[in-house]
């Protein structure tokens, strides 16, 4: 249930800013969900206004990912989240 918006969340972000390349994979215990974009900057969790249209997305993925994370690369970077999943 909650898998579907954190994805959504990740590769809704790149498609507005970037050409997207997104893979979701599953592991024995947990769905890693992984997004490329060709920007160097930090993702920063923000604090929204009730009247902000943007800026709750990565507060989205922490909360309901276990883990998450940026892995910069020579030509951008890849922020993944993982999700346990769910017998």
């Amino acid at each position: 249930m909650t898998t579907e918006p954190v994805v959504s969340e990740r590769v809704g972000n790149v498609v507005r800013r970037e050409r997207p390349h997104e893979d979701a994979y599953a592991a024995r215990t947990s769905l890693i969900c992984e997004v490329y974009d060709s920007s160097p900057t930090t993702p920063r969790i923000r604090r929204a206004a009730a009247t902000d249209e943007g800026g709750r997305g990565l507060q989205l993925v922490v909360a309901v990912s276990r883990r998450w994370g940026t892995r910069f690369l020579p030509e951008g970077k890849c922020i993944w989240s993982e999700r346990p999943l769910t017998a």
